[in-house]
């Protein structure tokens, strides 16, 4: 089979296509927009006229609100400086919890294998109950209130709570370090911290109650500190300050308030990775995150109520916001937290059958991994209730889709998404009405002008920078605390005058769908050749030897050179066969100028604590640079493996 062959895997039936959301909001088009006839004209007309695809999705999304918009996009022209639906007043809580009734909302599971529910109309009662505490304790509208929680109910109910009032939400993963977490909240100054006592990895428990005393200790903004029993029933919290266990908030005697704000009013802080220096604090809108949400979930992932959506994630990603999201579709999510490997390496997929999962998210390396350890899921679990598997956080080789029809199961629809952060969703992700092509993400997001641009000019079939031409309204408010955007627009505006640069180095197709080769500060340069990382690790991904790899280019006699670094299988060596047939797996796929000058074993590789590896990080130790906060990495320790290599030092 050519390498570059882009085969169609899957293709949604007639009546997937006549039952899809996207079809009905299609249809509701049609009566005022007659030139809309499938996803291609919606996509070519919502991006031409913006504003009226957003006004129409909001009508059709059913858009809780007390006040209409007096227009819904001033100053179109400007990126950044654009606004949307000035005027309009919602509450971003009150559209996840406008369904009150008896159906699941949140199935939330751990390692130790219990399953806990909890339906609309308890999690609206629990919210109520932790939004009067908050209230008591004197939070307002845009005071912060931070998260240092696992992936479980009560990170959900506090965010909802938090968000209720209109103060912002910001969270970490409890397996953050002490510096890490300072690193991010003690710049936004939370009134609040939700804390966790400890959580379970791997069948390793972990407590952190020490790590929240410390925290707590070095933000003086902290008032009050809620701690959420997971380890004990009845932790000790004797040492902390101002604290009190979230077990013994008071029932609440009170309606549940929804203070009604612009559209544009701070909803949630993010972070970027922080492995180039401080993290950056990353703001965003509530009524920007929900319409995009709504529009992703309700067109772009088909999600209807009876669908359960899982996500592995956790709070420190912003796959998480994205997830709990959905609860505005009125769906079910499904919360995990844990090692996805635990206690066996089907854990998951037991998981998917156990629950009736319908929608599945996870990330390239997880389904990488499934490949590599020879599983065939569909042999061992009943995935009847399957239809889509959601994969991101890097992207996903073609392979990666032969795998999941071959094994996991024929009849679905699998959706690899990219975005990030920045805007707390995605630039490219699936269509349902669309079909799969082999290695080609499905189509580009309704409402975002994504292109291609080399030299400033846009390109189809040719590698190069990913932009958006057109203001959307996920787009960040800023940077936390600076008042002059710089850093704003150093971050995404500096490439392109006007346009917003995401860092992606991509590919749109001939089938207009899209491929993503890695990060384009990440890209590699031989003799003045663009290559994406990814084209490199499609082909070594095929070496069933090597569990995973890494590539730089490193400095070498005025030019750059190829570096792969390599983690082999347990018992395996890097010998000088296994190199070759490395080599020659590249070279047959790909070009000479991809295939490695260097190949060298390492036992781990450095990763982010969402869990991408850190390609820069890795380049700053091989050329002697310092990394500026390794408390983003989830494995520091990593590094020292590439620090003064001496096969790196001679030709």
């Amino acid at each position: 089979m050519n390498d570059n062959n882009t085969a169609l895997l899957w293709q949604p039936s007639s009546q997937q296509i006549e039952d899809a959301n996207l079809t009905r909001f299609i249809n509701q088009l049609q009566k005022r927009f007659p030139e809309v006839t499938d996803f291609d004209s919606l996509y070519n007309w919502s991006v031409e006229h913006n504003d009226d695809f957003w006004e129409q999705f909001w009508a059709f999304s059913e858009i809780r609100s007390s006040r209409g918009w007096d227009s819904v996009l001033e100053k179109p022209d400007q990126m950044p400086g654009a606004t949307w639906f000035n005027g309009a007043k919602l509450n971003f809580a009150e559209n996840l919890l406008r369904y009150r009734d008896d159906q699941v909302a949140i199935i939330s599971k751990g390692e130790a294998n219990e399953v806990r529910e909890i339906s609309y109309l308890e999690l609206y009662e629990e919210v109520a109950r932790c939004a009067a505490l908050l209230r008591s304790l004197d939070v307002g509208k845009g005071d912060r209130v931070a998260g240092y929680l696992s992936n479980n109910v009560e990170a959900v109910v506090a965010m909802l709570a938090t968000a209720s009032i209109g103060a912002i939400w910001s969270s970490c993963s409890p397996d953050f370090g002490v510096k890490g977490v300072l690193e991010r909240f003690a710049q936004i100054e939370p009134k609040i911290l939700f804390a966790i006592d400890g959580y379970q990895y791997n069948g390793k428990q972990h407590k952190i109650l020490n790590a929240v005393q410390s925290v707590c200790s070095q933000i003086p903004s902290i008032r009050k500190t809620i701690v959420v029993p997971f380890l004990d029933s009845n932790p000790d919290i004797s040492h902390l300050s101002n604290a009190l266990l979230y077990t013994d908030i008071e029932e609440a005697d009170t309606e549940l308030v929804f203070e009604q704000l612009p559209f544009n009013h701070p909803l949630y802080i993010l972070y970027s990775s922080g492995t180039t220096g401080k993290p950056k604090c990353i703001v965003h809108s509530a009524g920007g995150t929900l319409i995009q949400h709504l529009k992703e979930h309700l067109l772009h992932t088909d999600v209807k109520r009876q669908d359960k959506v899982f996500y592995f994630t956790t709070c420190g990603w912003m796959m998480w916001n994205w997830l709990v999201g959905g609860l505005a579709a009125g769906c079910t999510i499904v919360l995990y937290d844990g090692s996805p490997f635990y206690p066996n390496k089907n854990s998951m997929w037991d998981m998917c059958e156990e629950l009736g999962i319908s929608v599945f998210g996870t990330s390239a390396r997880f389904i990488a991994a499934c490949a590599k350890s020879r599983m065939i899921p569909k042999e061992r679990c009943d995935l009847s209730s399957l239809r889509a598997i959601l994969s991101t956080g890097s992207p996903l080789v073609a392979e990666s889709f032969d795998y999941v029809y071959q094994n996991i199961k024929s009849d679905l629809m699998l959706s690899s998404i990219s975005g990030g952060t920045d805007i707390v969703s995605c630039f490219v992700l699936g269509v349902p009405t669309r079909p799969v092509y082999r290695g080609e993400i499905q189509g580009r997001g309704l409402g975002m002008a994504v292109n291609v641009y080399e030299d400033g000019v846009p390109v189809t079939g040719k590698r190069a920078e990913l932009v958006c031409t057109k203001p959307f309204p996920s787009m960040p408010l800023g940077f936390w605390n600076e008042p002059d955007d710089s850093r704003y627009i150093e971050a995404y505006f500096s490439r392109f005058a006007g346009v917003w640069a995401q860092g992606d180095y991509a590919e749109i197709t001939e089938n207009d769908g899209i491929i993503i080769y890695g990060r384009s500060d990440a890209v590699l340069n031989p003799g003045g050749v663009r290559i994406g990382t990814a084209e490199i690790y499609r082909q070594v991904e095929k070496v069933d030897d090597v569990l995973e790899s890494l590539c730089i280019a490193q400095q070498w006699e005025g030019d750059v050179r190829v570096v792969l670094f390599v983690q082999l299988r347990e018992g395996v060596d890097l010998t000088n066969e296994l190199k070759a047939l490395i080599r020659n797996t590249i070279k047959e796929n790909t070009t000479p100028r991809h295939v490695p000058k260097k190949i060298i074993a390492v036992p781990d590789i450095p990763r982010t604590i969402s869990g991408k590896i850190t390609e820069l990080a890795v380049r700053n130790v091989v050329h002697g640079d310092p990394v500026k906060n390794t408390e983003a990495l989830a494995n520091p320790e990593a590094l020292e493996h590439f620090r003064d290599i001496e096969d790196l030092q001679s030709r």
